[in-house]
């Protein structure tokens, strides 16, 4: 073997010396490296069981109720429908030649939820999504239904429709006072068209105004939440953790028109009373105070040179109502209603809506200087303290229903006789687009006191005819027809 080669052959042998003791020493440093890692992951551990809290443990906490929620979702979801809303939109042009001519129509659908409370197949809903309905479609588990109108109530944005059927699969329902601020909730309805949608989020606040119904009475009284609601969760279920009803799902504050962390809901309460008084007696029965009343600001409090802000302040007394007759006086500051503190407007409106005509509350009052107590007894709409019982009247030849205007709603109105249009079918008043809850006041300059005789002046006329009355914003208008 020549020189060259003996050179090459020992260096090869001493590279490969050299890399197996790097080998063996890196080895072993990966082994000690392998080892350290292990404790440290295993001292990890140990840190996050002594710190931590486990999945399982969090299912079983109250921090976040992952079992609660799906219970709560399969306990609703079942009990809440979808609901659409067909009407025709009449088109008139204000021309002389609308004598003569039937006006262009279309149709409209609109969209929300309802929640079933029997299981007859009563459901409430908002009255903003079966307002002008001239068709009520029913959707629950792929099954469609005609809905009938039992009755509405627009000073709480409710109504309660009607199926036909026998084994509906009622919700349970839930006490709102017992409701409290930052407990865990469920909005379920249909958002966007998407049927059984449910989210989560906390109740923000109680008793919130924020002043959306337009309705001469309004009681606004929400519980506001987080959870998300878009367009068609509008008469949605808002339920705990239990499942039970809390609430229906009624506005949202937000500039786009989508979610925005602000959603309202009818307390529940306010709820059994308006569904059980339509079921029962075909209307709400409210209880009026008989006065208007505001809440107390730094301005009015300055004035009136007072620390505190809580209570209402009466603005004003209508004269031979309850407030009236309890003897009230514009200025008074209400602090407490039954020995309880009465803090603002929306507390005082919400505890009016549970209650009836004839109820009694105790009112300590400060006026002036003194602290004065009086007791007041609600009234009905008519000023008496009596149950009213609403009486439709339906013509078949109109193909239309309705009811007289009591004399404590013609005198707040300012008419001598009126009838309201209750529901319209595809008759007379469709065709003149009359809409339900239209006053007709007169026929032709004459006067119309009863529903019958509305039906036999209808019925006879022949010619050129003029409907006068007044619309649900109070404006007084006219409809020609020429039969």
């Amino acid at each position: 073997m020549s020189m060259s080669n003996y050179l090459k052959t020992g260096i090869i042998a001493f590279l490969s010396a050299g890399m197996g003791v790097w080998f063996v020493l890196d080895y072993s440093e990966f082994m000690d490296l392998k080892e350290k890692h292990e404790r440290s992951v295993d001292d990890l551990h140990e840190f996050e069981k002594s710190n931590f809290i486990s999945n399982s443990q969090i299912a079983n906490s109250n921090l976040l109720p992952v079992e609660d929620f799906v219970d709560a979702s399969e306990h609703s979801t079942n009990s809440v429908v979808f609901i659409k809303n067909l009407s025709v939109i009449n088109y008139r042009t204000g021309h002389w030649m609308d004598w003569f001519f039937e006006p262009r129509t279309s149709q409209r659908m609109s969209t929300g939820s309802g929640v079933i409370l029997s299981h007859d197949g009563y459901i409430i809903t908002n009255n903003h999504v079966i307002e002008d309905a001239d068709e009520i479609e029913v959707v629950h588990k792929k099954r469609s239904y005609k809905g009938h109108i039992v009755g509405t109530d627009p000073s709480t944005d409710l109504a309660v429709i009607k199926i036909d059927v026998n084994d509906f699969p009622a919700i349970a329902l839930g006490n709102s006072g017992e409701v409290k601020v930052g407990e865990w909730v469920l909005a379920v309805g249909n958002p966007f068209n998407l049927t059984s949608t449910v989210t989560a989020g906390i109740v923000s606040a109680k008793g919130r105004n924020i002043n959306i119904l337009k309705d001469k009475f309004p009681i606004e009284s929400f519980i506001q939440t987080d959870a998300a609601i878009n367009p068609g969760n509008s008469g949605g279920a808002l339920v705990n953790r239990k499942g039970e009803l809390i609430g229906i799902n009624t506005a949202i504050l937000s500039r786009t028109g989508s979610y925005a962390g602000y959603g309202f809901a009818v307390p529940v309460d306010i709820v059994k009373k308006v569904f059980n008084d339509i079921v029962q007696y075909g209307e709400v029965q409210k209880a009026f105070f008989g006065a208007e009343f505001a809440d107390i600001d730094n301005e009015v409090a300055e004035e009136l040179q007072i620390n505190s802000l809580n209570g209402v302040i009466i603005t004003h007394v209508q004269k031979g109502w309850a407030a009236d007759k309890a003897d009230l006086e514009k200025g008074d500051i209400v602090t407490e209603v039954n020995g309880e503190p009465l803090y603002d407007k929306a507390q005082l409106e919400e505890m009016i809506g549970y209650k009836y005509p004839g109820d009694l509350i105790q009112l300590t009052l400060k006026r002036g200087n003194k602290s004065v107590s009086k007791t007041l007894e609600f009234s009905n709409r008519e000023g008496t303290t009596e149950i009213l019982k609403r009486n439709i009247y339906t013509s078949q030849s109109l193909q239309a229903s309705f009811e007289s205007i009591s004399k404590a709603e013609r005198d707040l109105i300012g008419i001598k006789s009126g009838i309201r249009v209750i529901e319209v079918g595809n008759g007379f008043f469709r065709k003149l687009d009359i809409p339900e809850g239209f006053i007709i006041t007169e026929i032709n300059h004459s006067n119309i006191e009863s529903p019958q005789e509305l039906e036999d002046v209808l019925n006879k006329i022949r010619g050129k005819v003029i409907v006068s009355g007044i619309t649900t914003s109070g404006r007084r208008v006219y409809y020609p027809f020429l039969f």
